[in-house]
């Protein structure tokens, strides 16, 4: 019994010293993302589809409100990277050889994805969503007035869920490498998962069935993918134990 509490509180100060670092490192981006703050709404200010507006300030905390919320997604996306490895170097020790290799690859290719997400986010999703929303106020003849804080409240309610959706991959084949999930499980899930993915692309795309069906498609491809990512890796791994214990009954 104390060897077992011994356990649980080693694990405990290790996640501990983990989350310090994650911690530690957000804020330290959440500071480097406020001195890039200007430079980076300048740049959005003065590109498409924000060139043709004019800003204004509804309230005097429209300013800070909005070098929060970028400084935040930037610290997000930058530490994401560093809290994976954080994760990785917790369950390191319960790990085999090959489990180790497999899940660290996993670290770079989970930065890419949220850039990739990101990136279609905002060219493609939120410019979609932005043209068909400005094609409606101006059928209704109203004048447009943007505040900056509700449009960026209004891009960022769009970015961050598709840059998230990008990491499903990584996440699915990260749990099967851990056998925390199986192939089965996603497949006996699958229409749960495709229903959830309706209502999500429903919500952050405009309302018509082809902005729907060009945000839904890419979801549901993701989907498919990390099903047969964590089929490839359970496979794998099934394979290894098998072998294994061929040699271990030879041996005996």
């Amino acid at each position: 019994m104390q060897t077992s509490d011994m356990k649980l509180t080693e694990h405990l100060l290790e996640m501990r010293k983990r989350v310090i670092r994650i911690v530690v490192v957000l804020l330290v981006m959440l500071a480097a993302g406020l001195s890039l703050a200007s430079s980076a709404i300048s740049y959005l200010k003065n590109a498409p589809p924000a060139n043709s507006l004019s800003w204004h300030a509804l309230s005097p905390w429209d300013g800070i409100r909005v070098y929060m919320q970028f400084s935040l997604l930037f610290a997000l996306v930058v530490t994401l990277p560093f809290s994976l490895y954080q994760l990785w170097q917790f369950a390191k020790p319960g790990l085999t050889e090959t489990e180790r290799r497999v899940t660290l690859k996993f670290i770079p290719l989970s930065a890419a994805l949220m850039v990739a997400g990101t990136s279609f986010a905002y060219f493609v999703v939120f410019r979609m969503s932005l043209l068909f929303l400005r094609r409606l106020n101006s059928s209704m003849e109203l004048e447009e007035t943007y505040g900056i804080a509700q449009y960026f409240s209004f891009m960022f309610n769009i970015v961050i869920p598709c840059a998230l959706m990008f990491e499903l991959p990584i996440v699915i084949a990260f749990l099967t490498a851990l056998r925390l999930l199986t192939p089965t499980l996603l497949r006996k899930w699958r229409r749960y998962g495709y229903m959830l993915l309706v209502v999500l692309s429903t919500l952050i795309a405009p309302p018509d069935l082809l902005s729907n069906l060009f945000i839904l498609v890419p979801f549901l491809l993701l989907f498919e993918i990390s099903i047969l990512l964590s089929a490839a890796i359970h496979n794998r791994s099934s394979s290894r134990n098998t072998a294994w214990d061929a040699d271990a009954a030879h041996s005996a």
